[in-house]
């Protein structure tokens, strides 16, 4: 009897320890995973480890931690919440902090020295009058839409500095001293986080709003470019076929908004780099993306009628087949080439012969259905199903002229390199005519 139960504490331990190895396994390919899928993860791992090393050797040389003490653990804090992913975001938390920190402590200061000016007993009360009011203002501040996008953070440091200057200077008479120490190390472990974090392998935040709004606008052109063919195929037995998936990258760009608003108001604290000049116009990048959002609303609508298990007839689909297709290819064209446009920074028309084309095609489509109309009464219910496809169709029209527009008004603020024409000349023996040119376009 003992064996047994021996053996079943051995079996049970033995399914324990596997359990547990497979939860190791299973967590270090996750960290793999994170790695290979953008290994800028890892260089930003190795940037906060080395920024943070950086402001530890206050501690570490005795000639920097007699001139600050205990308050360079102030540095190591400052790196560890000042530090992000991002440039503008480290710039922009950085700065908050430096300057709610040096304000705060210089009011804090104040606010002490006034206290002290009416007695002992007097002073605890104007200090924690003084607290009460401080922090019932600045916290009323974060509720401001504008304050809250940009200086949330330094709100935040403000009113905690502001509180800790004045209240300790009730107890410690070297208020000043505090500050300034507080102050100093806060600067140094900001500058030292900017340091790492521009020069070494930056993450520029504007370039990924820059990616992100021509990526939208790619997903778009991909369902457009799709839509008629997957619309309109049928099988073999004359019905309609399972729908593609791969169509359905649009539906990422209906909840875009909130990361384009974070993208754009971290990207203002970023300096100058490459084309990406300083101010640059990160409000019109925010238009573009609101115009793809309403384009994107557009598609999820007439996706409906793509994947509805209720279809029109076939022989009713057709009578608008070539025309639809038509606008839906050229949109998605038109939007592929603004994508491209974009991606390169460079001036580009490419995209408004589409553009007219999908015009052309709606008045073709618009004849095709009033005809329709009056041939098949008998179907007109199908028909005017249809003529609700061919509306949006019309709609994304006028959504793609508006991106078109707002695209390249981005490019003349931006100053995109305007794209020249490169004139070869070709000579050619055709009886007396003279040497013909070729005109390519570069892009």
């Amino acid at each position: 009897m003992a064996s047994s139960n021996n053996d079943h504490d051995q079996v049970k331990s033995a399914g324990l320890f596997e359990r547990l190895w497979g939860k190791i396994v299973k967590f270090g390919l996750m960290l793999k995973k994170l790695g290979q899928d953008d290994p800028r993860r890892i260089v930003h791992s190795l940037k906060v480890a080395l920024a943070v090393t950086l402001v530890s050797m206050l501690f570490y040389f005795e000639p920097l931690y007699d001139g600050f003490g205990l308050a360079a653990m102030w540095a190591i804090l400052t790196v560890v919440i000042v530090f992000e992913f991002t440039v503008g975001a480290t710039i922009g938390r950085g700065l908050n902090r430096m300057m709610a920190t040096l304000v705060a402590a210089a009011l804090g200061i104040g606010a002490h020295r006034l206290a002290t000016l009416s007695g002992k007993q007097g002073e605890p009360i104007l200090i924690a009058l003084f607290v009460f009011v401080e922090a019932g203002i600045v916290t009323f501040f974060r509720f401001i839409p504008q304050m809250k996008a940009r200086y949330d953070f330094g709100l935040l440091v403000f009113n905690l500095t502001f509180c800790l200057i004045s209240v300790s200077g009730y107890r410690d008479d070297e208020v000043i001293r505090m500050g300034f120490e507080r102050t100093n190390t806060i600067i140094i472990g900001s500058c030292t986080a900017f340091a790492v974090c521009v020069f070494i392998r930056p993450v520029w935040i504007g370039v990924e709003l820059h990616n992100q709004i021509a990526t939208n606008m790619e997903k778009l052109a991909n369902f457009l470019e799709g839509f008629g063919d997957e619309y309109f195929k049928v099988s073999e037995n004359g019905q309609t076929r399972d729908k593609s998936s791969s169509l359905q990258g649009y539906k990422s760009v209906l909840t875009s908004k909130s990361s384009e608003d974070t993208m754009a108001n971290l990207a203002r604290w970023e300096p100058g780099h490459g084309r990406f000049r300083f101010r640059h116009p990160w409000k019109q990048y925010l238009k573009v993306g609101t115009l793809t959002r309403q384009c994107a609303f557009k598609i999820e609508a007439l996706n409906n009628y793509l994947t509805s298990e209720t279809q029109t007839p076939q022989d009713v689909k057709s009578i608008i087949q070539v025309p639809s297709v038509v606008i839906s290819s050229e949109c998605g064209k038109a939007l592929k080439e603004l994508a491209t446009s974009m991606r390169k920074m460079t001036k580009s028309p490419s995209n408004e012969p589409h553009i007219a084309k999908s015009k052309d095609a709606a008045e073709e489509l618009k004849a095709v259905i009033r005809s329709s109309l009056c041939k098949h009464q008998d179907d007109s219910l199908n028909i005017i199903k249809d003529g609700a496809v061919a509306l949006l169709l019309f709609e994304i029209i006028t959504c793609t002229e508006k991106i078109s527009e707002a695209a390249h008004k981005l490019a003349s603020q931006a100053h995109f390199k305007d794209v020249k024409p490169r004139v070869t000349p070709v000579q050619e023996n055709s009886g007396n005519d003279g040497p013909h040119h070729v005109i390519t376009i570069e892009g």
